[in-house]
């Protein structure tokens, strides 16, 4: 039998919202300061979200970057099995996608999921983050647990660009 879980205190639980808050905020100086006094770059909190997930999904670059730089996983991925780099893509952020890529986001990462970061940005119609995505080397014709590519799961969202897009990159793989 485990033993229980020790409860925070009121003030304990404040800072620790205040620390969320920060990421999606964009207070990169607070955090980086914290992270100089040794606050956990992988801090996540109760839906499984890091600090990483919060600034790259909420456009956070500068923030997203002094994550990076204290060590922040960009493939540690929510309770959703979503990474940084899929928040990244489902919003279309091109800045945030490049910022997480150059600091070793896997392209064809899928974290505890099953749906690359291509996949979102192609259900979405995110024709430019889709070229991005492409032009680091992600795969058209990964497919996920059900067999489904990126290009089916934007046939089937109704996406009017993506699928021609990922077809004709798929044929130039052939």
């Amino acid at each position: 039998m485990s033993e229980p879980k020790p409860e925070l205190d009121a003030e304990t639980l404040a800072f620790a919202g205040r620390v969320f808050q920060f990421a999606r905020m964009g207070h990169a100086g607070e955090l980086a300061e914290l992270f100089a006094q040794g606050l956990p770059a992988n801090l996540r909190n109760d839906k499984g979200d890091s600090l990483l997930m919060l600034a790259a999904y909420n456009g956070q670059a500068e923030t997203t970057r002094v994550i990076l730089d204290a060590g922040g996983d960009p493939e540690l991925a929510n309770d959703r099995g979503q990474t940084p780099l899929a928040g990244a893509a489902f919003k279309g952020d091109i800045a945030i996608a490049t910022l997480l890529l150059d600091h070793g986001a896997k392209v064809d990462g899928i974290g505890d999921g099953t749906r690359t970061a291509l996949m979102t940005a192609a259900m979405f119609d995110r024709t430019d983050m889709v070229d991005l995505l492409l032009s680091h080397g992600a795969d058209p014709d990964f497919a996920d647990a059900s067999g489904k590519t990126a290009a089916d799961m934007a046939r089937a969202m109704g996406a009017q660009a993506t699928p021609g897009q990922l077809d004709r990159a798929a044929r130039k793989n052939e």
